[in-house]
């Protein structure tokens, strides 16, 4: 466990986590059948162990969760609330690291989507999380695969939870479809856009020699003015 408690990781999950417990607070949508709600947060959580490794990024966001969770009273009433704690873990793993389980967990939510008679009259919407299936092949191609896979793996574990625990009929979830889509669409774009931002904004802080801690960016995403100047740790492999 030593060496994921590096200066390096705990500065970052340190400023991570304060950074998404900010974005936590600002409310994007509402989760149906619920009081839990999507943030801002959603787009940003995600790129957490892209820079410092899986773990640490794991760690920042259980403590952001935390706080949030706490800060707003710590009162364990709603179901949805707990279930909002499991699905970004997921999120922040399948954009971290590329590994099986990218393509494992979906499948698993795919089948106990389907064993729930509810779910198996709606069986299409489901379909939605093929795409971090398919989104496994191009990931370290494309930013936007990769971030496309991480949103859905998100929502693919929260879908196969709430089906279970909510008693939502079939109508609520084939209205949800079209709006899974552009919601899923805009996480997407935010990850994506998340992600470029933070990788430059490290790159232009180790310029400047503000910090020299050798955080990890993939070069091909940071402006060429900062590229050879960041880091000499950078690399091609988040």
């Amino acid at each position: 466990m030593k060496k994921y408690f590096t200066k390096r990781n705990v500065l970052f999950v340190i400023i991570f986590a304060v950074l998404g417990f900010l974005a936590l607070q600002i409310p994007f949508t509402e989760l149906a059948g619920s009081g839990a709600k999507f943030t801002i947060y959603d787009a940003f959580a995600p790129i957490a162990g892209s820079f410092i490794g899986a773990v640490p990024g794991l760690i920042a966001v259980l403590l952001m969760e935390l706080a949030n969770f706490f800060m707003h009273g710590a009162v364990v009433s709603d179901a949805g609330t707990i279930i909002r704690f499991l699905p970004m873990l997921f999120a922040v793993a399948y954009f971290a690291r590329k590994g099986k389980f990218n393509i494992i967990i979906p499948i698993i939510a795919i089948i106990a989507w389907n064993l729930n008679p509810v779910g198996r009259s709606v069986w299409y919407y489901s379909m939605f999380w093929t795409i971090p299936i398919f989104a496994y092949f191009l990931r370290d191609k494309f930013l936007l695969a990769r971030s496309f896979g991480a949103t859905f793996t998100a929502h693919a574990v929260g879908g196969a939870l709430w089906i279970w625990f909510f008693n939502l009929p079939a109508a609520v979830w084939i209205a949800l479809i079209p709006v899974t889509a552009i919601e899923r669409t805009i996480f997407a774009l935010g990850i994506s856009a998340s992600f470029v931002v933070v990788g430059n904004a490290l790159a232009y802080l180790e310029k400047k020699h503000i910090v020299n801690l050798g955080f990890l960016a993939e070069k091909k995403y940071i402006l060429p003015s900062l590229r050879y100047e960041s880091n000499a740790q950078n690399t091609n492999n988040a």
